[in-house]
């Protein structure tokens, strides 16, 4: 599973706290043996122990490295030695040796992942907003049959960036409308690019954005308002949908029959009744009419990049290469994507 969340802080940065760490806990130690240096002893200059003696004590101790040209000859000292120095010594040696080779392992592991991820990153979809809209339209494409690691989250939240993570995506934070947080998710290798975000005004900043990185990727904008679509169509959007238009004509629908509101929102219901579905013409249905198809009501033809209507007069016979849109049953999902898609439902 691949997992790219936002790095937070450079590897640099880490080893330096972790350096300041090791150097308190010397100094520590350092001052410990000073202000008890009457209880040891300089097996070699036979002249008491100064500062510089007790900070060299200090540095061989607690890398283990014990010359014993220094130590302790009152029994206190030798108790001190043994129950606050040991930890310190030890507690030296996993901030400065341990988390050091731990925070290089994971960073370059991080960044060999990082890498494989942005070579093998071509055809995918890219989805700008992990919130209500964004998990809908992810759980559409994977009961579509999309596969996890050809889709990316784009998001702002740190909460929304873990769930996506937790979720099986590849994510990264910040700001969409950033040219280079786009490249990072290898928009101009996308094959889809969704966005969703809460604001008009960043959704077309972001669509033109997207669209000046990769000039031929269906782009999918959702706004709130509808007067804000031609501005969203002329940023270079291939598909725009208005949320709150759209949820407007189904309690339309409802008021007026609620058994159309019900077969409306039937269809855009995954797993359950009827839904919408896009595929490749078989073999045996081309040269048949739409209404031949069995178990399906065709409802669409996708002929040469070009939506032909079922009422559409050229749309009489199944050709070679078309795609239909059709209304069918529910597919119930496999015990497999039943284990992932619950939390879309939850």
């Amino acid at each position: 599973m691949v997992s790219l969340p936002r790095i937070a802080s450079s590897p640099f940065k880490e080893l330096a706290r972790r350096g300041l760490l090791a150097l308190g806990l010397l100094f520590l130690t350092t001052m410990l043996v000073w202000l008890d240096r009457g209880a040891y002893i300089d097996n070699t200059g036979q002249d008491g122990v100064s500062f510089i003696d007790a900070l060299y004590y200090a540095t061989v101790t607690v890398t283990t490295t014990g010359y014993g040209d220094i130590t302790p000859i009152a029994p206190h000292a030798r108790l001190i030695n043994a129950l606050v120095i040991t930890p310190l010594r030890i507690s030296f040696l996993v901030v400065l040796v341990g988390t050091t080779i731990e925070v290089l392992a994971n960073q370059g592991s991080r960044a060999i992942k990082d890498s494989i991820w942005r070579k093998k990153m071509r055809n995918h979809i890219v989805v700008i907003g992990y919130g209500t809209k964004g998990r809908s339209a992810v759980n559409t494409l994977r009961r579509q049959g999309e596969k996890p690691d050809k889709i990316v989250v784009i998001d702002a939240s740190t909460a929304a960036v873990n769930e996506a993570n937790f979720d099986g995506y590849a994510a990264f934070q910040g700001d969409a409308t950033r040219r280079s947080l786009l490249r990072r998710a290898e928009v101009s290798k996308a094959r889809q690019v969704i966005i969703s975000l809460d604001r008009d005004d960043a959704a077309i900043l972001t669509t033109l954005t997207v669209r000046q990185l990769n000039p031929t990727a269906g782009v999918i904008v959702s706004v709130r308002e509808h007067e804000n679509v031609p501005l969203v169509r002329q940023s270079g959007a291939s598909a725009v949908v208005t949320s709150s238009e759209t949820v407007g004509r189904l309690l339309g629908l409802s008021a007026i029959g609620p058994e159309m509101g019900t077969i409306m929102q039937d269809m855009l219901t995954g797993a359950e009744g009827l839904e919408v579905h896009q595929r490749l013409a078989t073999a045996d249905e081309v040269g048949q009419p739409p209404s031949a198809v069995l178990g399906e009501r065709v409802i669409g033809i996708i002929r040469n990049g070009t939506l032909r209507r079922f009422y559409d007069k050229s749309a009489t016979r199944i050709e070679v290469g078309d795609e239909l849109i059709v209304v069918r049953r529910a597919q119930p999902p496999s015990p497999k994507d039943k284990d992932i898609l619950r939390s879309f439902d939850d």
